[in-house]
């Protein structure tokens, strides 16, 4: 444990951290100068940045972020009050992509939610409610691909209960581990579903002895905690049960809230629709949302002109628990953004404000990162640039793909700079940002306009439109193997000693000797060495075997060569000759 716990803000001016750290500033200068940044005494760093200098000087001293002073609701475990009413469980349904959690869905709604995903693949977080017993459960769909594993985790801390998808034919996989490792992080309820219980190759013993001895999930009908339904969304089997169970979790847990504060909750997705403006998905948490509301999500705010419900019906109001879409937002607010409920737009728009200038001192302003810092400390050569500008439909999904680019490992060896982003179709703005031909834009389940299209050919800049994540990342991870410095390689394929030396010139060398490994060809480069000294290198241009030239030699025999050299080659008797091969070979991530 750290001797000292000191608190500094988001991002801190290098002279200020040497005040917190009693140091002198030389030494914090001096540290960043050696890991390749020339910083100053006013010069701003975050606070990944500041926690890796204290680490690389080896300082007894564990940093704490502040608390911020922005405005607004902020996330919190709420007390309730005694007057708080039953809510609706919040269920999140989570898997490895084709276990057909989607698939459970269209059984438990009775319609086809997996319709318009492309691929099958759930991408981005959806939010339904069905009815069972007279009781309303909430159901989040959440991402199954790896590259949407952040959308994942807002969607097991938004929940109570979450169902984890293991088709019985496959068994658990890595992101039947990560959903585990969500939930028990969020400290939600697991409840486990067997799909795909019809197939003749089902094993569901297999699926719960995997989850018991490598994962801690005992079933109940061993004599563990964790409810497992084996069910069948192709056929429905099970699927009435797994339901009555939820409820049961639910009932155990007394989910409650309140209903007479001030609604707050969370932004599950956001979009711009032609007509509509920004529309906005919201689980509300607690208190009713009504239209006319005044909202506040970070940095941006509205009043709610429209509520849906997630069937797309209009709604007066929207208690605990419910998932809405609504209307009226300024602008975008982000995905996992907390929103909450003030009196006025007066208000909403004096919070916004200060939200977006805190956000600007912490980030703007910062002229040194903590990635910037840990790509420079394993940089090994000057980086390739890559730059991208990322379209997406949906808030929730330009982040992640963002987020996925950025994890696309290069070893310091590609640098990815992202340009612009945004939610929307692809612009003339973007063409034109892209004119320079160094830039590719990354359109994700997104269009290009005709008149757009028009323009990128003009301009002969490079769109590429995706409607699956790992195709769009596969591309991405090719175009950054092609910035890849090639790799030289060399194939030893003989070794000579040399016996005799008959002629030696500026750019010639004639010699002979016995071969000691392999064989020899002319074309072969020739590497000669006096024990470890590396004397020069050569080409042989042809090889003589008793007198005769020959096409190859092979190890034990004797022969005579002619080495052509760049400079002046002096050989001895006793060096020995390293016959190899070279080539240009490009990398791969």
């Amino acid at each position: 444990m750290a001797e000292k716990v000191l608190s500094i803000a988001d991002s801190i001016t290098v002279g200020e951290l040497a005040e917190v750290l009693n140091l002198p500033v030389t030494t914090l200068i001096g540290e960043l100068f050696k890991n390749g940044i020339a910083a100053t005494i006013n010069q701003r760093i975050d606070f990944e940045t500041a926690t890796i200098i204290v680490d690389e000087l080896g300082l007894d001293v564990e940093l704490q972020k502040k608390e911020s002073n922005a405005t607004g609701p902020e996330r919190r475990t709420r007390e309730v009050s005694d007057k708080a009413t039953e809510r609706p469980p919040i269920v999140a349904v989570m898997g490895h992509v084709d276990h057909g959690k989607t698939s459970l869905l269209d059984a438990v709604l009775g319609q086809k939610v997996v319709e318009g995903e492309a691929g099958g693949i759930t991408q981005h977080i959806s939010a339904y409610q069905t009815v069972r017993n007279d009781r309303a459960i909430t159901l989040l769909d959440t991402p199954g691909h790896e590259a949407f594993a952040a959308l994942r985790q807002h969607g097991a801390t938004l929940t109570d209960v979450v169902i984890i998808v293991v088709a019985a034919d496959d068994g658990v996989k890595p992101q039947t581990v990560e959903a585990i490792r969500f939930a028990r992080s969020a400290n939600a309820k697991i409840v486990v579903a067997i799909n795909k219980i019809d197939k003749e190759t089902a094993n569901p013993q297999l699926v719960k002895t995997q989850l018991a001895s490598e994962h801690g999930l005992n079933p109940e009908e061993w004599g563990g905690d964790v409810i497992m339904v084996e069910v069948s969304a192709k056929t429905g089997q099970g699927i009435d049960k797994l339901l009555d169970m939820v409820l049961l979790v639910a009932d155990l847990e007394e989910l409650k809230a309140d209903t007479d504060v001030p609604a707050e909750g969370l932004v599950i997705e956001s979009h711009m629709e032609v007509g509509r403006g920004a529309v906005v998905g919201l689980l509300v948490e607690q208190g009713v949302l009504r239209p006319g509301m005044f909202l506040i999500a970070g940095t941006s705010y509205g009043k709610v002109r429209t509520l849906h419900d997630f069937a797309g019906k209009a709604i007066k109001e929207a208690g605990p628990s419910t998932p809405v879409t609504v209307t009226g937002f300024k602008e975008l607010p982000q995905f996992g953004d907390i929103f909450g409920v003030v009196k006025s737009e007066k208000e909403a728009r004096a919070a916004t404000l200060e939200n977006r200038l805190e956000q600007e001192r912490n980030a703007a302003s910062t002229n040194v990162t903590g990635a910037d810092l840990l790509k420079l400390m394993t940089q090994k050569h000057e980086a390739a640039d890559f730059n991208v500008i990322v379209k997406a439909d949906v808030q929730g999904s330009l982040t992640s793909v963002i987020d996925s680019l950025r994890l696309i490992e290069t070893n310091g060896e590609v640098s990815l700079h992202v340009v612009s982003s945004g939610v929307g179709n692809i612009t003339e703005n973007d063409i034109r940002l892209a004119a320079d031909g160094k830039t590719v834009i990354y359109g994700f389940n997104v269009d290009l306009p005709p008149a757009v299209k028009s323009l990128a050919t003009r301009e002969r800049a490079e769109v590429r439109l995706y409607r699956v994540i790992y195709e769009l990342l596969d591309d991405a991870r090719d175009s950054m193997t092609k910035l890849l410095a090639p790799e030289v390689v060399e194939t030893q394929i003989g070794t000579l000693e040399v016996k005799g030396v008959f002629r030696t010139l500026k750019d010639q060398v004639i010699a002979g000797g016995l071969v000691k490994s392999g064989k020899i060809t002319a074309g072969l480069q020739v590497r000669a060495k006096r024990g470890d000294e590396v004397l020069g290198e050569a080409e042989i241009t042809s090889v003589q075997r008793e007198k005769i030239e020959a096409r190859e030699v092979f190890e034990g025999d004797m022969c005579g060569l002619n080495l052509k050299t760049e400079r002046k080659l002096q050989l001895e008797e006793g060096d020995m000759l390293e016959f190899f091969t070279r080539e240009i070979v490009q990398r791969h991530l």
